[in-house]
């Protein structure tokens, strides 16, 4: 575990500060436990809707062949621009 210092606003500190008192732990395990909850539970399950979206469009026809529709998309003057 590492430690760090947080900024945080008053209202938001009176929060966490009443939080902590009602379910009888420090303000830091609050801190730790939405953190864990945002950014690193829910990354598997964000990983597998990306998976499960991940070529969702590749039976389209109606623009032919994606190698060759990208290709179109991207000739042309890119170098050409970057060298102005």
């Amino acid at each position: 575990m590492r430690r760090t210092q947080l900024y945080l606003e008053e209202g938001v500190w009176e929060a966490l500060h009443l939080r902590a008192k009602q379910e009888g732990v420090t303000i830091s395990e609050l801190v730790r436990k939405a953190v864990r909850e945002r950014y690193a539970e829910n990354a598997e399950q964000r990983k597998q809707a990306m998976r499960a979206f991940a070529g969702i469009r590749r039976d389209r026809s109606d623009i032919g062949d994606t190698g060759v529709y990208i290709r179109k998309l991207r000739r042309g003057s890119r170098l050409h621009r970057l060298a102005r």
